[in-house]
């Protein structure tokens, strides 16, 4: 069939350098009148077929738009598949669509069962979200939403976005906060009403990726030092919810936790209530004051019980 005939001659294309009308003709059992209608549709697809005269001449596709086999190994090509395959879920790039196929030509065994597997289609829940701010993030548009701050304000926040971050599960937009006049970092969760406005802005953001988690760019307090002790009955939990941070395995079963790094103060407190009884704050004692505080309010609450 034509189509089938289409796809084949592209492969073929794709993994040679040139190959001539004559050799075409006679692979697919056609016409050499028929290969040149075949390399005209191509062509109309959109793929930049190259057409080379003189003795050793015939069709190849254009460098730029091949990938070198020996630039990555099978493994690479599969990892790169995976990874690719599961941002489609979210943000539905025909780009990326056509980066996958690419990559499918280099690919030297397909069937071999891929060593990774990744779903992130647990965000399709804010997959609109991300899609909208990624599209403002590749026109250069500025964004607008309301946010809630580590004081529980809601407030108006005009954007310019620079990346999306994703980092320990959770979604964040990284982007020069004209409110603030500074570099923040904003959880997705916590947005609301958001739109794209039509304002182009004209600043070229420099700050290098590996600066995104530094010093100064959240909006909300952070903690760098804690140390909490976990009864036996909860190490799984601990391992789950605390895997990266420092742990220490005890004699009598229990487990201690060292955090050494910058982390939502809001959100560790929150984070070790729902081990109840079974996490114990050593320190810092300001940690201790807050999530004595925070019991205490909540006994309250059931004064009457």
């Amino acid at each position: 069939m034509k189509l089938e005939r289409l796809i084949s001659i592209t492969y073929l294309l794709l993994n040679n350098e040139v190959v001539s009308a004559s050799e075409l003709s006679y692979k697919y059992g056609v016409s050499q009148r028929t290969i040149y209608r075949d390399i005209e549709a191509i062509c109309a697809a959109g793929i930049p077929v190259v057409s080379y005269q003189g003795v050793n001449g015939g069709y190849g596709i254009m460098e730029e738009y091949k990938m070198d086999k020996s630039l990555l190994g099978s493994d690479d090509i599969a990892s790169l598949i995976t990874l690719l395959n599961s941002t489609t879920t979210i943000f539905q790039d025909e780009r990326v669509q056509e980066t996958i196929q690419r990559l499918k030509t280099v690919q030297t065994d397909s069937s071999k069962t891929p060593s990774l597997t990744m779903d992130l289609g647990s965000w399709r829940s804010y997959a609109c979200l991300l899609r909208t701010l990624r599209s403002a993030i590749n026109a250069g548009q500025l964004v607008h939403f309301h946010y809630i701050n580590a004081k529980e304000e809601r407030q108006d926040r005009i954007v310019e976005p620079v990346s999306l971050v994703l980092k320990y599960d959770t979604w964040y937009l990284y982007g020069y906060c004209r409110s603030r006049s500074d570099y923040r970092l904003f959880k997705l969760t916590r947005m609301s009403e958001l739109t794209a406005l039509e304002e182009v802005f004209e600043r070229k953001h420099t700050v290098h990726a590996d600066n995104i988690f530094s010093g100064g760019v959240y909006d909300h307090d952070q903690t760098e030092h804690a140390v909490i002790l976990f009864t036996a009955g909860s190490l799984a939990k601990v391992l789950d919810e605390f895997y990266l941070d420092e742990k220490q395995f005890n004699e009598n079963g229990t487990l201690t936790l060292t955090i050494v790094q910058p982390i939502d103060t809001d959100w560790l407190i929150q984070k070790l209530l729902t081990f109840g009884e079974d996490a114990v704050v050593l320190e810092p004692p300001m940690l201790r004051l807050r999530i004595k505080e925070k019991i205490e309010k909540m006994l309250d609450r059931y004064g009457e019980v």
